[in-house]
């Protein structure tokens, strides 16, 4: 495993495994994925399997200090809420402090919880503090008031749906691009696709392999999901190649930029998320 080092010097793993919708009937997929090189596990309290969580880490027999583990904060909980909600998450991942803190999604009240979070961060409950699902605009809005910078972004991001102009501002900041959504989400457009199929047999590898490491010679974290030993152990085979550059470029002109219901930029579906639980 490789890592990238977060601009306050906290290791994070390149690779990592999202949890999202990963069930009791899932744990053993979750033990088999710690026991074969997975530090880095991916959750949130919207998830409801935090407790999940901490019983595979207890089966795995991994140490504690040996993981990155990351959760966040849910929307109906950013706010006034948002101490109440973290105490609640490092009790149900059963332990005393988390490796990443993020805000699940830029709704209103965020300011108001990144403070707490700057709290939490310099009381040493939290080793690095980060938002998912932001804008540049969103962003700025922390930069102009935080007295902690973000460590991480975690956005949806694959080949149909490349992010430049925010990966750009990203990289200017320091602040950690990770990718949620980066096989697509299981779309089966993006395994159908005529150019990464073709690079997939020229480098000898999956057609998700060349997604993930596409996204890693960019500079991003992953953080696919899995619950089959084989594509586990596949999503973790990304650091024996190299794409070349010509061929990185090629992936690049296949940006559609089309995201589903799911967007920042869209208020109607970030004040319908504060109702959710």
């Amino acid at each position: 495993m490789e890592d990238y080092i977060l601009n306050n010097d906290v290791a994070m793993p390149k690779v990592g495994l999202g949890v999202y919708k990963m069930k009791s009937e899932h744990e053993d997929a979750l033990v088999w994925a710690l026991n074969h090189g997975y530090r880095h596990i991916d959750t949130a309290a919207f998830y409801h399997n935090e407790e999940l969580i901490a019983s595979a880490i207890r089966k795995s027999g991994v140490k504690r200090k040996d993981l990155f583990i990351t959760t966040k904060v849910w929307s109906s909980d950013v706010g006034k809420k948002t101490n109440q909600a973290f105490e609640k998450s490092l009790q149900k991942l059963q332990t005393d402090y988390i490796d990443l803190y993020l805000i699940h999604w830029p709704v209103r009240g965020y300011l108001e919880s990144w403070r707490t979070m700057e709290t939490l961060y310099k009381e040493g409950k939290i080793r690095a503090i980060g938002v998912a699902n932001f804008e540049q605009n969103q962003l700025e809005e922390i930069m102009k008031q935080r007295t902690i910078k973000p460590a991480v972004n975690q956005i949806q991001t694959n080949p149909y749906l490349q992010q430049h102009a925010l990966h750009e501002y990203l990289v200017q900041h320091q602040i950690q691009h990770i990718a949620w959504g980066s096989l697509g989400q299981g779309s089966s457009q993006l395994f159908q696709d005529q150019l990464l199929s073709e690079l997939a047999d020229k480098y000898g590898k999956t057609t998700a392999q060349i997604m993930l490491r596409w996204s890693i010679q960019l500079g991003i974290a992953v953080i696919p999901k899995s619950v089959h030993p084989d594509r586990l152990q596949q999503n973790l085979e990304v650091f024996d190649f190299q794409i070349a550059d010509g061929d990185m470029n090629r992936i690049s002109t296949l940006e559609r930029n089309k995201r589903g219901i799911n967007d920042p930029n869209n208020k109607l579906f970030l004040w319908f998320l504060r109702f959710i639980r």
